[in-house]
């Protein structure tokens, strides 16, 4: 029988919580819905306000994995849910402001992207995003030393960097800026690569050409792109072990010499949460941001 939890004053019906999402750990449903709970507090502002889309994994990573931004069926009447503009016509997606949302979305078995920007201003951004994915051999080693060229960069725009793990294999940096229609984030996000393949010519590609990028690091500007999403902070990945995609400290990152050094499980996460806060909240707490030069 599933049991019936009450959650903020709604009932929601929490599925199959013994079963084994990763069996790389024995790491099951009860327990990520646990670590989702726990972390409620710093993941929920970087969701709030933006349109969810749903990367699902009900089998674990080995199973079925699927894409979706539509509202799920059976969704409860309580979720809210916005219409956003699409150039094919409007979708009706999540929007996850609450505790009960977001337990009743982690019960799906998911992974949370999010866009640049708020439903209030659908294709205005209000950050920039660099997504670094290196090309084997390179590592996420070699991903740090792209995003602190990146972070001095960005610092001379009169940008404040933030950098979290992705989660797999790379790493993410994220900027606040004064709203900014996506596609010029995008196309400033692009010169910056282009000037990193140029200052690091051995180590950075910008285009995503996959015979390029053996042993160097794809500087992935375009989610910057209106209809692009990124890997929400704090997020679980579908990969063989409960990953995180958790915000780390520059001097984690200048002191990564090994890609074990920046890889979070969900445990691990929830003892840094518990130590030292949400490291990405200045993203969210900017009164003043830059626009773009």
């Amino acid at each position: 029988m599933t049991p019936i939890t009450e959650v903020e004053g709604r009932r929601l019906a929490l599925s199959n919580l013994e079963k084994v999402l990763y069996p790389a750990t024995g790491f099951t449903k009860g327990e990520v819905l646990h670590y989702y709970a726990t972390v409620a507090d710093v993941l929920l502002p970087h969701l709030r306000d933006r349109p969810v889309s749903f990367l699902r994994y009900p089998d674990g990573p080995d199973g079925q994995v699927f894409f979706t931004k539509n509202v799920p069926p059976g969704t409860p009447g309580w979720v809210r849910t916005a219409e956003v503009p699409r150039t094919e016509g409007p979708a009706l997606m999540v929007l996850l402001q609450d505790l009960a949302s977001l337990m009743w979305a982690a019960n799906l078995v998911t992974e949370f992207h999010t866009p640049q920007w708020t439903i209030s201003t659908p294709g205005i951004a209000d950050r920039i995003v660099f997504d670094l994915d290196p090309g084997a051999p390179a590592s996420v080693v070699e991903c740090c030393e792209v995003a602190l060229w990146l972070r001095e960069r960005l610092a001379a725009d009169g940008f404040e960097a933030y950098a979290k793990s992705s989660g797999s294999k790379g790493l993410h940096l994220l900027a606040a800026v004064a709203p900014t229609p996506s596609d010029e984030v995008s196309d400033y996000a692009k010169d910056l690569a282009l000037e990193a393949e140029k200052a690091l010519p051995g180590l950075v590609v910008h285009r995503m050409t996959k015979s390029l990028r053996p042993g160097k690091v794809f500087v992935d500007w375009s989610q910057n792109a209106g209809r692009k999403t990124t890997a929400t902070p704090y997020t679980l990945r579908a990969r063989a072990e409960p990953t995180v995609s958790a915000p780390v400290t520059w001097d984690e990152v200048e002191e990564c010499r090994k890609p074990v050094d920046l890889v979070f499980r969900a445990p691990d996460v929830t003892e840094r949460v518990a130590r030292i806060g949400d490291l990405m909240a200045p993203l969210l707490d900017h009164e003043h941001p830059r626009p773009l030069p």
